[in-house]
């Protein structure tokens, strides 16, 4: 898959439209390459996760350099085309987009690198196609969403950082008294590693539940499986937030957004890890005195829904369960 190994090479196009000297620049089998692009002046960039993590390259001649080495990724898996983390502006800037710690975010990359300027727009979630630069209007277009927010494509105003949202929505949003905002979180599982996950505590402006009390807690697997939740708003959650209900959504291991080392954990071990991760996210969830151990569910598609079909075969956690579309045979 692209997100496992890819090569970058580079051809001549000859007036006959063929290709000559072609030459391989950057990737290989352990090497995943991601939307490589031309800027204005005419120098190839492209994103690698050499390092670990997604970082975005220029190629200089006989070498590439890391426009902003992080500990972030500039990518994702591409499972379709046309995904674009970075655009450049007329001017030569750079808007990028990376994911760390479950949230997104959105700034400026100097043409040479070695800086990083956050656009402050509210949002926490840029979905594909990605961002992308409009030469007519100057403005920069986007998809994005938030906790209050659902995903809606805006245009931005490149020098104000203003938003003009674009899209439409068919109903109104319920009053943010009833919105859970997710927390990101960190927990000890299996084989002294870390995972991770969205804490959805619940939230109901107009009642609280009785005293000494602990809520019911929806643990969600997501599809993919190396994809990975996202914070924007999602009614079905919200649904189960707002009416008593704790969910966390679990970014187990597996996972894109926490570098190619964390991605690459679950190969061999699909339906052993990302099962043991969310029992233990509700664990964890339990000690921290946020979920009743007696009232634990789980939830997923796809591969999510192989994930929970493991769970209730091979373990006693969960109460209850909903696998949707789910993988049922390897």
């Amino acid at each position: 898959m692209p997100w496992d190994g890819t090569e970058l090479w580079l051809a001549d196009l000859t007036s006959g439209r063929s290709l000559e000297h072609p030459r391989k620049l950057a990737g290989g089998p352990t090497e995943s390459i991601f939307q490589p692009e031309w800027s204005p002046a005419g120098v190839l960039h492209f994103v690698s996760d050499r390092t670990g993590w997604w970082n975005l390259y220029r190629w200089a001649g006989e070498q590439s350099d890391a426009l902003l080495p992080m500990e972030a990724e500039f990518g994702s898996p591409a499972w379709n085309f046309g995904y674009s983390h970075y655009a450049f502006t007329s001017n030569g800037r750079i808007a990028a987009m990376y994911s760390k710690d479950g949230l997104d975010h959105l700034g400026w990359i100097p043409p040479d690198g070695g800086a990083w300027t956050p656009i402050e727009t509210g949002l926490t979630s840029f979905n594909p196609p990605g961002v992308h630069f409009d030469p007519v209007s100057g403005r920069l277009l986007l998809v994005g969403g938030a906790p209050d927010r659902p995903p809606a494509v805006y245009a931005m105003e490149i020098e104000s950082g203003k938003l003009e949202n674009l899209s439409a929505f068919d109903s109104e949003l319920p009053d943010p008294s009833y919105l859970s905002r997710p927390r990101p979180i960190s927990f000890p599982t299996s084989g002294g590693q870390v995972a991770h996950a969205l804490f959805y505590p619940p939230q109901n402006g107009d009642h609280q539940a009785p005293s000494g009390t602990l809520p019911p807690l929806i643990v969600i697997s997501h599809g993919g499986p190396t994809s990975s939740t996202t914070s924007e708003f999602y009614l079905p959650l919200q649904f189960w937030t707002s009416r008593g209900f704790a969910v966390v959504d679990v970014n187990y291991r597996g996972s894109s957004g926490y570098g190619r080392a964390y991605r690459e954990l679950l190969y061999g071990t699909w339906g052993v890890f990302d099962v043991e991760d969310c029992i233990a996210a509700a664990r964890y969830l339990i000690d921290q005195g946020e979920a009743d151990p007696q009232r634990l569910i789980i939830r997923g598609g796809s591969a999510g829904g192989y994930t929970t079909l493991c769970a209730l075969t091979f373990h006693d956690e969960f109460a209850a369960g909903a696998s949707y579309y789910g993988v049922a045979d390897l």
